[in-house]
């Protein structure tokens, strides 16, 4: 399986530049930060992930779009009245509020689905297993499991299928509900049943009976050290710069950008200037020999 060079990072690098991003991604609410967070991000999920990422990307997009025009119904606040609905203002602050809610939930969203690509469960255990072994496994094990359940309830959906007791998009909304609850109980069986096999496994190989040990194939080089490096410094001049305040409701306020703007856009951009520095050397080395 193909890892892009940031993925080959150091775990804590990784760590530490998906903590940057996804949090001042959530506390940041200047539409410029935003934008450039949810471009950046996109850039590199579909980096990581090609023609797949793209229905997840539109899927979001529909998303987005209802959040901001749904926020105005909600929350009236605001000066400048566009019309009313119901006897409802329906005002241009709540509007461009909604608007900036809705680009950092996809923002979230893509930065964990990048997250979810680079930092794996080996990394994770690799980084955390000395400092919180019991949280760190339990964390894994949880992660585990929502793709394994994606992929049973599939598989409990297309056997359904096979013997008969499949539904279409055309079928009564009852029968659909019936399927539903179906494929929930057999999922929820074979959750409980896996559990049970992994704790008499987890018995049987001795957990709990001694301190566990950690092993870790990964070692900090010097580009390891450099990228912490680039990511603290640059973290810190975003902090440091100002020019992120903005208010929505009920006045509309949105500060001028400072010169932490630029320091932002380098750090969300590591990742993938990485990947296509490599892309453009290997391309370049194929033409040549």
């Amino acid at each position: 399986m193909y890892q892009d060079p940031f993925s080959r990072c150091h775990p804590a690098v990784n760590f530490c530049f998906f903590l940057a991003v996804i949090g001042f991604g959530v506390v940041v609410q200047h539409p410029a930060y935003a934008a450039a967070s949810l471009t950046c991000g996109c850039v590199y999920y579909l980096l990581l992930r090609g023609r797949q990422g793209l229905s997840f990307l539109f899927g979001l997009t529909g998303i987005m779009l209802a959040i901001t025009l749904l926020n105005p119904l909600l929350n009236t606040s605001g000066r400048h009245i566009l019309f009313r609905l119901l006897g409802r203002p329906y005002t241009l602050e709540a509007l461009c509020y909604g608007g900036i809610l809705a680009v950092i939930f996809a923002l979230t969203f893509v930065w964990f689905g990048c997250y979810s690509q680079v930092l794996t469960s080996d990394k994770f255990t690799a980084l955390f297993g000395n400092l919180i072994p019991a949280i760190s496994l339990l964390l894994v094990m949880v992660l585990r499991q929502i793709p394994a359940f994606t992929r049973k309830a599939k598989q409990i959906s297309l056997a359904r299928g096979a013997i008969g007791k499949g539904t279409g998009e055309n079928q009564p909304f009852r029968q659909r509900l019936q399927s539903g609850v179906g494929i929930l109980s057999a999922l929820t069986d074979w959750a409980l049943e896996g559990s049970i096999v992994t704790a008499d496994s987890m018995r049987c190989r001795g957990y709990g009976c001694a301190r566990r040990t950690n092993f870790s194939l990964y070692r900090m080089t010097g580009r390891d050290v450099l990228l912490l490096a680039c990511i603290g410094g640059l973290s810190l001049v975003v902090m440091l710069a100002g020019g992120m305040e903005a208010s929505y409701t009920p006045n509309l306020y949105i500060s001028y950008i400072s010169y932490g703007f630029a320091a932002y856009c380098l750090l969300l951009l590591i990742p993938p200037v990485m990947y296509l520095r490599e892309r453009i050397l290997w391309n370049r080395f194929k033409f040549e020999t």
